[in-house]
């Protein structure tokens, strides 16, 4: 299992190799990219900032969580903070299983609580010039800890 923050571009190629295994029947990868616009704008690029501490602690949760979910801990997450440019991957998730069926639950997982749970944010960029934080998580009292 494999999962950390980067502020550098993300190799998506380099994570099929941190999950597979010959008794493998599906390898799956999702990759989250910067779309070029949002809710009517035209968007030219994002922003990224995050509690790191809490976030690196979050994501190795949500990765142990779907480890169970999968049944194999062939999986690898990486998420980007910072900014990036229309096109620039944001996360990309890998798994492996015997079967497709659970490839993609832990992927849908995966994906799905790092959207609720992970202390990201993110601020578009509008081609019109300024920009707008978008609504995320706000991590509770217990959580902090």
């Amino acid at each position: 299992m494999h999962n950390a923050l980067t502020r550098d571009p993300i190799d998506v190629a380099a994570l099929l190799p941190l999950v597979g295994d010959p008794e493998d029947g599906a390898v799956l990868l999702f990759v989250g990219v910067v779309r070029n616009h949002n809710d009517g704008q035209s968007v030219n690029g994002m922003r990224y900032d995050a509690y790191v501490e809490m976030a690196e602690r979050v994501l190795g949760d949500i990765c142990r969580e779907a480890a169970v979910r999968l049944g194999t801990d062939r999986l690898a997450v990486v998420h980007r903070i910072g900014e990036l440019g229309v096109g620039d991957a944001s996360v990309a998730v890998a798994v492996s299983s015997p079967h497709r069926a659970e490839a993609y639950d832990a992927s849908r997982y995966i994906i799905e609580e790092i959207k609720t749970r992970l202390p990201v944010w993110k601020q578009e960029h509008y081609e019109e010039g300024g920009g707008r934080w978008l609504e995320g998580h706000v991590p509770q009292t217990g959580e902090l800890a």
